[in-house]
């Protein structure tokens, strides 16, 4: 069964950082995007950041020049680097991998992360 498994949440102080990384058990193929979304308590869940084969990164303008993806093709893993981290930034964390030819998408079972201010 293909999963994806996320870690790295936790509790920060606002201004601190935080990675997470997620990584992909079983075999997945043809993948057309991966990244990471949130959701917050009483709100929807919404994109952070996300990257495409075509290579091209997607970034909520909400966390542009704070939010980074750095990859890791040899551990077949992707990482959400957190910088200035603010309070608004608590949610849990999911990562999302899309797949095409056929179309899939799968969710990670998510990460709390928790900004104190």
């Amino acid at each position: 069964q293909v999963q994806l498994v996320e870690s790295g949440g936790g509790l920060v102080q606002a201004g601190g950082s935080l990675r997470l990384s997620c990584v992909a058990s079983g075999s997945i193929f043809n993948i057309n995007a991966m990244g990471w979304y949130r959701q917050a308590p009483g709100k929807q869940r919404e994109l952070v950041a996300e990257f495409s084969r075509s290579g091209s990164t997607n970034y909520a303008d909400s966390v542009k020049g704070r939010f980074t993806i750095p990859r890791d093709n040899v551990k077949n893993r992707v990482y959400l680097q957190m910088s200035s981290l603010k309070p608004e930034d608590t949610a849990v964390y999911y990562c999302r991998v899309t797949t095409w030819g056929p179309q899939y998408t799968y969710w990670g079972q998510g990460t709390q992360v928790t900004v104190s201010s």
